[in-house]
């Protein structure tokens, strides 16, 4: 009698043991398959009004749908952007917070001795490519590259050229040009876009390194020319400026945005991420809505955002280092 009342227990020990398995592998999944169920925070590393503020906000607004979630846009500048990515790059990777990285961050790792490494940044997705442009106040009378070049090497670190602070694009852009070009400009930095274009709109600088939409409005006032598209094709919002090579200047340049997170964001969470922003960032009506904001948008998942960091590194590295721009972690 004992043995079989003892074997009794042991079968429903074993179903009870067997349900509470089933109840928590439920409960695991369940809980991947709600995330999120918190606002995610997307940290913008430059100041608001600028280009990369306006592109992460109609990011922002477009995953939020996909999500289920509020993503909330949060700009925290300084050091070329460094001190906004450090911020994500040190926080709890769960997938709540994420940062815009770009261009001017496989820069910074080489530039600033506290700027984190690509390496230590999760790409998540890829959201488009900035052309380089150098555009001038309407008064200096520069009507193209070659009026700029001409004068530049006629009045070496005369002409003021706003960039943003280093190793931000514009930055990148114009120690870029004046390598190619052969010119000296006095570089002028500024803590974003935003500032840099009212400084040249007020006359404190003569030219600026800032991308087609930060000036577009400005060019079809009349108030500033747009003297060069370092791309392969015109910008379709001005489509009648002529690229660098058109005039014969044999420079293609630009700055990408790109999404990513902190190390060690579960896969899970990071496959959702993944695959809702980049959802969000090919439905037609977005694309619609960056290209009336002046952004070329082309999104890519985490594969495709590595291997433009990757393929850039190798290709701005080289041009760092004859500039004399790398002073840390030098291959």
């Amino acid at each position: 009698m004992f043995r079989h009342l003892r074997s009794g227990f042991l079968r429903r020990t074993l179903v009870v043991a067997v349900v509470l398995m089933a109840i928590g592998g439920s409960a695991g999944l369940a809980s991947a398959q709600k995330f999120p169920t918190d606002p995610i925070t997307l940290v913008v590393p430059w100041p608001p009004g600028g280009g990369s503020d306006l592109a992460m906000r109609l990011v922002a607004d477009a995953a939020s749908k996909k999500l289920g979630v509020p993503v909330a846009v949060v700009n925290k500048p300084g050091a070329g952007g460094s001190l906004g990515i450090r911020e994500v790059a040190t926080s709890k990777p769960d997938g709540y917070t994420l940062v815009m990285t770009a261009t001017p961050a496989i820069a910074a790792q080489y530039t600033i001795p506290n700027a984190n490494t690509m390496e230590e940044l999760t790409p998540i997705a890829f959201f488009g490519e900035d052309p380089s442009l150098i555009s001038a106040r309407a008064q200096t009378g520069f009507k193209n590259v070659a009026d700029f070049v001409n004068y530049a090497k006629a009045n070496p670190g005369k002409i003021r050229n706003g960039n943003d602070q280093p190793p931000g694009s514009s930055y990148l852009t114009i120690a870029l040009l004046e390598r190619k070009l052969g010119v000296k400009v006095t570089r002028v930095p500024y803590a974003g876009f935003a500032p840099t274009v009212i400084a040249l709109l007020s006359g404190e600088l003569d030219t600026a390194t800032v991308p087609v939409p930060d000036v577009i409005e400005h060019y079809r006032a009349g108030t500033i020319r747009m003297l060069g598209v370092a791309a392969e094709t015109r910008h379709f919002l001005a489509p009648e400026v002529p690229t660098f090579r058109e005039q014969g200047f044999n420079i293609v340049f630009g700055s990408w945005r790109a999404i990513a997170g902190p190390v060690g964001i579960p896969a899970d969470r990071l496959k959702i991420l993944e695959s809702k922003f980049v959802e969000a960032m090919s439905e037609p009506e977005f694309k619609e809505r960056v290209k009336r904001a002046g952004f070329i948008v082309d999104p890519k998942g985490s594969v495709g955002t590595t291997a433009r960091i990757k393929e850039d590194d190798a290709q701005l590295y080289p041009i760092l280092l004859d500039a004399g721009l790398v002073k840390f972690r030098q291959k």
